[in-house]
């Protein structure tokens, strides 16, 4: 895909994708799915967000495709709705961990030169 020429509307479309993950309360929700799917409640229980809060993250996922739901009586269960999302979370993960042990190196000489 990185060489396909993408038009503007394309790309639009992109940044939606990562301004719907660009939030701490979508990404906690999504990784609890990464484990299987979940009702909302145990989604609630899990992120320790309020009932309404998880709803309306939940809803903004689902809008833009990251998440299905389905009912079950009265119940309603999310789950990824690709799994290829957990891939692109690794990916970031991955480089946040990176950056955050070089950020380390670089700290702790300067630590050690402080005391």
């Amino acid at each position: 895909m990185a060489n396909e020429t993408m038009t503007p509307a394309m790309l639009e479309r992109v940044a939606e994708q990562f301004r719907a993950l660009a939030e701490p309360s979508r990404l906690r929700l999504m990784n609890l799915l990464f484990a299987g799917e979940r009702t909302v409640g145990e989604l609630v229980e899990a992120s320790g967000l309020s009932l309404a809060n998880a709803s309306k993250h939940l809803g903004l996922l689902h809008r833009v495709g990251w998440v299905e739901r389905r009912k079950e009586g009265q119940t309603v269960v999310y789950s990824l709705a690709d799994e290829r999302s957990q891939q692109l979370c690794d990916i970031m993960c991955t480089r946040v961990r990176k950056l955050a042990a070089a950020e380390a190196a670089i700290a702790a000489p300067r630590r050690r030169a402080a005391n």
